[in-house]
């Protein structure tokens, strides 16, 4: 099972002992006490996520999401499903909705993978359209 918590204000991915950062950070990211080496760059636009290198055992920080998906798949998922296109941040409006708002150390997220693409974007449309 994959893990999914937040970095920075980004998404931070362990899945299959690789870790990935998805979406642009929101702020000033310490690598070394997060247990990274700096990487080359961060996601941006054009640059949906990139693959982190740990420079020690790591543990994705709580809240967390818990999805069967792996590897880049995972992270290309997040991408699609969590993170405003246009400027590449990570919606607080989505992440709240899939960790329902609560601080529950761990969220059942299976269903995020599962659910189609199609299904998906009309509540996402719906999410980001709220004022």
């Amino acid at each position: 099972m994959a893990r999914v918590g937040r970095l920075a204000g980004a998404l931070l991915a362990e899945t299959q002992g690789e870790f990935f950062l998805v979406g642009d950070l929101k702020e000033p990211c310490d690598w070394a006490s997060a247990g990274f080496e700096p990487p080359v760059q961060t996601p941006a636009v054009g640059t949906p996520f990139v693959r982190l290198q740990p420079v020690r055992a790591v543990e994705v920080p709580t809240p967390l999401l818990v999805l069967e998906v792996e590897g880049e798949p995972l992270a290309a998922l997040l991408h699609e499903r969590l993170v405003i296109h246009r400027n590449a941040s990570v919606s607080e409006r989505l992440w709240r909705l899939v960790t329902q708002g609560e601080a529950e150390p761990r969220t059942d997220a299976r269903w995020l993978g599962q659910m189609p693409a199609a299904v998906w974007n009309v509540v996402r449309d719906g999410v980001l359209k709220c004022s």
